[in-house]
């Protein structure tokens, strides 16, 4: 089976699928990651995807809709948040700064998600707007491709702080390389993350299976340690 996967889950999928393979040992999956609407767009192009998970909902919808995806199968998994993100040796202080950080005279390069095709993207502009610096830092924003991506520029030095998912920077991987400051939930529209099988699955079973996993009991616990709150919340 092959897993369509938005980027901020690339951490914690490693161990939703570890944790499912022991009640599934047979099962067979392999996970792409990348951006929800360059997936939708592939989807659309009849991509061989078996399970989409997207960073929106939104997504699934239109593919159940245009009859991409089985309707019965649409599922909502979590809600996402985001972080302003800097490496652990900046100077400067985020937690305490805040929005001010951003706007930080050493600060020359701000990465986001690309709002066009990137939720994440969609709402760090939104809260940057909220803000009210949007205008003030837009010259000095350097768009990622997927939420990945943009924490892999901050993480590299091409761009000096950035806006990321929250279950990036609490990977256990990312967490010791940075320090963030989580944005009020209340600046962006809600992230609210989704899936659905699609209608050309060929692995439709293991699909469902692993739909199922996720939105249950264990799959939940593991998404809550990567910052990743229950849909609706």
């Amino acid at each position: 089976m092959t897993v369509a996967a938005a980027a901020d889950l690339q951490f914690a999928m490693e161990d939703v699928l570890a944790a499912f393979r022991h009640v599934h040992p047979d099962a067979e999956i392999r996970v792409v990651y990348g951006s929800s609407g360059n997936f939708y767009s592939q989807i659309q192009n009849r991509a061989p995807f078996d399970l989409f998970l997207s960073a929106d909902l939104e997504y699934p919808r239109r593919l159940v809709s245009e009859g991409l995806a089985i309707r019965d199968s649409l599922f909502s998994y979590a809600n996402g948040r985001i972080v302003v993100w800097v490496p652990a040796a900046s100077p400067l202080d985020v937690s305490r700064l805040g929005w001010a950080a951003l706007e930080d005279p050493s600060v020359h390069h701000i990465a986001i998600a690309n709002p066009a095709h990137a939720p994440y993207g969609r709402a760090a502009a939104a809260a940057l707007k909220s803000a009210g610096i949007y205008d003030r830092v837009s010259n000095k924003l350097v768009l990622g491709e997927n939420i990945a991506q943009t924490l892999q520029f901050v993480q590299s030095g091409a761009a000096d702080i950035g806006v990321v998912a929250l279950s990036l920077a609490l990977a256990p991987a990312v967490r010791p390389q940075g320090k963030y400051w989580e944005i009020p939930a209340d600046s962006y529209p809600a992230i609210e993350q989704g899936g659905a099988i699609l209608t050309r699955a060929r692995h439709s079973r293991t699909a469902q299976q692993l739909r199922d996993y996720m939105v249950g009991a264990a799959g939940r616990d593991i998404l809550k340690r990567y910052g990743f709150y229950p849909p609706h919340s």
